[in-house]
């Protein structure tokens, strides 16, 4: 587990770059590329100088190893006098998603209850490993221990973040969406695209499933923003899309479409402009319905409690915390449902697929 708090000495550092002349050095470094001297010795004949900008604090001394430096810029290498690499990269590159492989996917806890340590300690369950060609990722995440988390403010650089709270209760806090609030079983948030955000503590037993596109994404600290901003902002924009707060004990049921089935809808459909959809689903009347084949990129179910067989291809008993995906114009549908089944759905469009 990795701390935020700063330790009780913290000071400059610098990192240090082998440089056997210092004269041609200086002449690139700051000439060149605009860092700034402050500090040099010996007067009489100049080794080791000290020098800062663009962020960062550089020393140039005999030994060590030349290094490499990535700086913002117009795609381009530079090679210093001293040998060290200067690459010249978009530092905020814009997000890429990779093309999508579909594919069904039907993932059990039984048979995948691995879990690997994540950020700030918390535990993570590969819902999808084939990551449907690094497109999606969806983990089933819990933290046993409750407590204070170690976590800071960060952002992410995504296209699409959700979480839907299974267990337990968090306590969260979203920049310009007011004081922090407790995330507990059944609710949904919607992070959108570079919201700064923290997990402040958490409840024993608390568990989350997050699903995210792309896959591999960006995870980054802002050391320099406090929540709760002062800000009350709930309708702000965010990458097209809106912070959505979705609480499951203040929402009603309503039917879902001819299934004999019920629903609770989180409006995630219009916090993203449409990109996607999130809703639970359980049974009233029938214990199983034949499903429109959808024609989206993204169809994912998870069992927040009880069973049903997911008929695709064959029956496919699934129990609490199983997981599935269903490829687009795949039949499938749903039988045997227990009483206390709540069936997860996450859609990518929004509209890819209604019954």
């Amino acid at each position: 587990m990795i701390s935020s708090v700063s330790p009780p000495t913290a000071g400059l550092a610098e990192v240090q770059l082998r440089c056997a002349e210092l004269s041609p050095a200086l002449e690139f470094f700051v000439g060149e590329l605009g860092f700034r001297i402050e500090t040099i010795y010996p007067a009489d004949d100049p080794q080791v100088a000290c020098l800062s900008g663009h962020g960062l604090r550089l020393r140039l001394a005999p030994g060590g190893d030349p290094g490499t430096l990535r700086m913002s810029g117009e795609a381009r290498t530079l090679i210093a006098p001293n040998g060290t690499r200067i690459e010249f990269v978009d530092l905020d590159p814009a997000v890429v998603i990779p093309p999508l492989k579909s594919e069904s996917v039907i993932t059990r806890q039984s048979e995948n209850p691995e879990t690997g340590v994540g950020r700030a300690g918390m535990l993570y369950r590969d819902l999808i490993p084939s990551r449907l060609g690094g497109r999606f990722i969806a983990s089933h995440i819990s933290i046993p221990q409750g407590g204070s988390v170690s976590d800071w403010v960060h952002f992410h650089k995504i296209r699409f973040q959700m979480l839907v709270c299974r267990r337990g209760w968090a306590r969260l806090v979203y920049e310009d969406q007011g004081p922090a609030f407790l995330f507990k079983a059944g609710d949904c948030v919607l992070q959108p695209p570079r919201i700064r955000h923290r997990v402040l503590e958490s409840s024993d037993g608390f568990e989350v499933v997050e699903i995210g596109c792309p896959a591999l994404h960006e995870t980054l600290a802002d050391h320099d923003m406090e929540l709760p901003t002062s800000l009350l902002a709930p309708e702000r924009d965010f990458g097209g899309q809106r912070f959505l707060r979705h609480v499951a004990a203040e929402t009603l049921w309503t039917p879902h479409g001819a299934t004999g089935f019920e629903r609770r809808e989180t409006s995630m459909s219009r916090a993203t402009d449409g990109l996607a959809d999130a809703r639970v689903i359980r049974p009233a009347q029938a214990r199983g319905f034949r499903a429109p084949a959808h024609s989206g990129e993204f169809y994912f179910g998870f069992l927040l409690e009880g069973s049903v067989v997911l008929d695709m291809n064959g029956r496919h008993r699934l129990g609490p915390a199983d997981a599935f995906v269903i490829p687009a114009d795949a039949a499938w549908g749903l039988s045997e449902a227990s009483d206390d089944l709540a069936l997860l759905e996450v859609i990518l469009p929004a509209d890819a697929a209604r019954v």
